[in-house]
């Protein structure tokens, strides 16, 4: 959707979904940002986890480099089917291992999901390739 012309009726809801890749490139650019800096909490919650601080670093380098992709339009569908999988893994720890509520991540989840469905040409192009 994002390198063909937007017929009129569509044009709301194509702002829409651009507005949502900004909030979400944001929100993982602060994610990543935490990650990668060494927030105490994060580093508590990365202990915890029990996979040691390279997973931390991992995390925090994928959510940063999903967002940047979020905000390239011939790329976003790769940075939102990323940030899914990450999103699966966090409400998968959140349940299983660390406690503390999922619904952040579910949020983060769902909208990355309407950003890959909303761009579901590009995945489809991708799947033909292979």
């Amino acid at each position: 959707m994002s390198d063909v012309a937007v017929p009129a009726g569509r044009r709301w809801t194509h702002v829409g979904v651009w507005i949502v890749r900004g909030l979400l490139a944001l929100a993982f650019l602060g994610a990543g940002g935490v990650k990668l800096y060494g927030v105490p909490m994060m580093v508590d919650e990365f202990h915890h986890i029990g996979l040691g601080q390279w997973f931390r670093y991992l995390t925090g380098s994928l959510e940063i480099i999903g967002a940047i992709l979020l905000l390239l339009p011939r790329n976003a569908a790769f940075g939102a089917l990323l940030l899914i999988c990450i999103m699966i893994g966090a409400v998968i720890t959140h349940l299983f291992v660390i406690g503390g509520s999922p619904v952040p991540a579910i949020v983060l989840l769902a909208l990355n999901a309407l950003v890959a469905y909303s761009e579901r040409e590009a995945i489809a192009s991708l799947a033909k390739a292979f």
